[in-house]
């Protein structure tokens, strides 16, 4: 039975990094990218650590192994991570009112779990963990990962705004 909760330990986080390493475009082949989906951003552990004691990452469990998460980027650490630095100037630019936002740094679910709803229910699991008075969701997807624009769309995303960058389109997207 899959759990879902904020990461509590360094196995977890641990687990998440594996499951990250398992998802880049280097590791698969450009048919499985195409296919499955990719994770673009490669975190470093003290960078997750940190992340993580702002505000707890959402992830699914199953059998005490981190089958899926959602990492909460509080934006704090929008200087913290080179290649998400252009998605914190857009949403700088792109919002009309003083929101109260996590971003969700990414999102990925392991192979063998995907198309079981885990998805969702990580997306719902951070609604409800968000800290108090925080009511908006914003992520960016790569406009060639179809597998995930589907899936945010399908789950409630709008998108903010398209922006070309490095030669990639991508969508800036909130719940």
């Amino acid at each position: 039975m899959v759990v879902y909760k904020q990461a509590e330990s360094l196995k977890e986080l641990e687990q998440i990094l594996d499951l990250q390493q398992r998802n880049l475009p280097k590791n698969i082949s450009a048919e499985q990218t195409a296919k499955e989906g990719f994770v673009t951003v490669e975190h470093t552990l003290d960078v997750l650590q940190a992340m993580n004691e702002v505000c707890g990452h959402i992830i699914a469990v199953d059998d005490d192994q981190v089958v899926g998460y959602a990492l909460c980027m509080h934006p704090k650490f929008a200087e913290d991570i080179e290649v998400l630095r252009p998605m914190f100037r857009e949403i700088d630019k792109v919002l009309e009112r003083k929101v109260n936002y996590m971003a969700m740094g990414q999102i990925c679910i392991a192979k063998t779990h995907r198309g079981q709803g885990i998805f969702r229910k990580l997306y719902q699991t951070m609604q409800e963990k968000l800290p108090k008075g925080f009511d908006t969701i914003i992520t960016e997807v790569d406009d060639k990962n179809k597998r995930s624009l589907a899936a945010h769309t399908a789950i409630g995303f709008k998108t903010m705004t398209i922006y070309p960058l490095d030669g990639k389109e991508w969508h800036l997207v909130a719940l």
